[in-house]
């Protein structure tokens, strides 16, 4: 998995990302054997934690550096938060899920570290918590998240499935620039 994502040419915070935050941990039973495969895998509750590239992609695209405030929406068993909390020094990081079965289990994964995992419905962000440097995404909005632009600090990047694109939106003063990449599939936002 780590030479794979080299070749593809993530930075070296990413992939040491990858080394030190084990997927194995996160993932169940049977499905170990399958942790370092390029491919998502069920994590219950119908949901899944998306395959390494598709998650070294996005995290690319946020353009992450340090002392940043990052909310996770949809952060399903804390995999990406786990990640996140790696790569950036200073964090302030937050995820929220719908789900609270994979609340517990984040909880679970990512004690002793300070992460706040919120148990609620994500679909209009945390504007309690915001402005955000970072938004991430992880199920996909049927149609453009303009209602999180607002939870969004001046150069700050959102970076959000929908339906089967991953789009950044950036934030440059009071405008939003948009970059599309298609081909993706995510579990549909609820």
């Amino acid at each position: 998995m780590l030479n794979s994502l080299r070749s593809k040419g993530f930075s070296n915070k990413i992939v040491n990302a990858f080394s030190v935050v084990d997927r194995k941990e996160f993932v169940e039973g049977e499905l170990k054997n399958f942790a370092y495969r390029d491919r998502p895998l069920p994590i219950g509750e119908n949901a899944t934690i998306s395959q390494p590239f598709t998650i070294a992609f996005m995290l690319d695209l946020l353009e992450l550096d340090d002392s940043l405030k990052v909310l996770e929406i949809g952060s399903g068993c804390g995999y990406v938060l786990a990640l996140l909390d790696e790569i950036i020094e200073e964090s302030e990081l937050y995820g929220v899920e719908l789900n609270s079965d994979l609340v517990k289990k984040a909880k679970k994964y990512l004690s002793g570290k300070k992460i706040k995992v919120i148990n609620k419905n994500g679909y209009k962000g945390l504007k309690e918590y915001s402005p955000f440097d970072r938004i991430l995404v992880s199920a996909a909005y049927p149609e453009e998240p303009t209602h999180l632009f607002s939870q969004l600090k001046k150069d700050g990047i959102i970076v959000s499935p929908v339906k089967h694109s991953i789009i950044k939106y950036k934030k440059v003063d009071d405008e939003i620039v948009k970059e599309s990449h298609y081909g993706f599939s995510f579990v549909p936002m609820r």
